[in-house]
């Protein structure tokens, strides 16, 4: 992740939208690819303060609205409708009830977690649209809470009361439950997990995503040979023996997680969220000066696993020196590596051969 910079000289950050220093307004310009500050014009719009661009830019309506974006939309010199929702908001399907109080303070969290993940995307050129875009399969969010009395005692919720967090057909569901910072803490702890965060269930649920972008179809015959048959048990089968008798006691040896030695489509998922984790990691530390920027190599991915695990050393050493938790906690075991460098390789490797090199 890169950090900015403001006129004023004051360094600005991927989720700022008002400057400390100077005061000015920010918002994220998708002409000049960065976080800039605002100059209002009489007719709505605002002009890029960045000397290079200028560009003319229109607040995307969830900016405007509500403040729970910072992004904006070009707007063209033609004449042309600008679009109201930014090239993130736009893949919103359902949003929390904003009737319920604190809903507003979730949802932000859920789209800085989610601004997050597009940044991830746009940075490895991996593919996504809508519907409207023809794209499929189509990427959607639903952000929705459970539905619970409106007195307030404790009852039993049915199936058809509960949201799950989870991934269908390109739809990816989040429980805003998840953006409460004390329920996510704990849900970590009753389950056992070394993390638990917003940009985690993103990254987690983008994975069953392009599981079925790039396998399904085309490359289950490789996935089965790395991961294992995923029709063999089925889904459900396997998911009761996970909650019966828990994971595989020798899961750390062949897993990112236990989580992920519950069936083959989570061993994707979990891995593809680290792969996302490892990159994300690199990019920032790469920019911030904490690597030489060689070191962010994506044609060298067995090199970047070696970056990464040292990296990981010196963060979780500054963690610990902290009382906080480790910021790495993943042990990256040679088949580990091996499920990385396979993602690596459907996904970025081929992937150039069509959709062009990254930004």
């Amino acid at each position: 992740m890169r950090t900015y910079s403001c006129t004023c000289g004051q360094t600005l950050f991927f989720e700022n939208s008002q400057c400390i220093k100077c005061g000015a307004e920010l918002g994220y310009c998708p002409a000049c690819k960065s976080i800039a500050p605002l100059h209002a014009v009489s007719d709505g719009t605002y002009r890029c303060a960045n000397p290079s661009c200028k560009a003319t830019l229109r607040k995307c309506a969830n900016y405007a609205e509500y403040n729970v974006c910072n992004r904006c939309v070009v707007v063209p010199d033609t004449g042309i409708q600008p679009a109201n929702l930014c090239d993130c908001c736009r893949y919103n399907q359902t949003i929390p009830d904003l009737s319920v109080p604190g809903n507003l303070d979730k949802w932000y969290r859920l789209e800085a977690a989610k601004r997050r993940l597009f940044y991830d995307l746009v940075l490895l050129g991996l593919p996504h649209g809508t519907a409207m875009d023809g794209f499929i399969p189509p990427l959607s969010f639903d952000f929705k809470a459970d539905i619970i009395p409106s007195e307030d005692f404790w009852r039993y919720m049915g199936n058809e009361e509960r949201v799950y967090t989870g991934h269908s057909n390109g739809k990816i569901t989040i429980n805003i439950r998840e953006a409460d910072e004390v329920e996510r803490e704990r849900l970590r702890v009753d389950m056992g997990e070394a993390h638990r965060t917003l940009i985690g269930h993103f990254r987690h649920e983008i994975g069953h995503y392009y599981w079925d972008v790039f396998i399904n179809g085309q490359n289950e015959e490789a996935f089965r040979r790395e991961f294992g048959d995923p029709y063999n048990p089925t889904y459900s089968q396997a998911l009761e023996v996970y909650h019966s008798r828990g994971p595989r006691p020798d899961w750390p040896r062949s897993f990112v997680s236990a989580y992920a030695s519950m069936h083959p489509w989570e061993d994707w998922a979990e891995t593809f969220s680290l792969f996302l984790d490892m990159v994300s990691a690199l990019e920032t530390a790469t920019h911030i000066g904490f690597l030489d920027p060689e070191a962010f190599n994506l044609d060298d991915m067995s090199g970047m696993i070696s970056q990464y695990q040292q990296l990981g050393i010196a963060l979780n050493e500054m963690s610990r020196t902290m009382g906080l938790l480790d910021t790495v906690p993943e042990i990256l075991v040679d088949a580990v590596a091996a499920k990385i460098e396979f993602i690596h390789k459907v996904c970025w490797a081929d992937r150039r051969m069509t959709f062009g090199s990254p930004p």
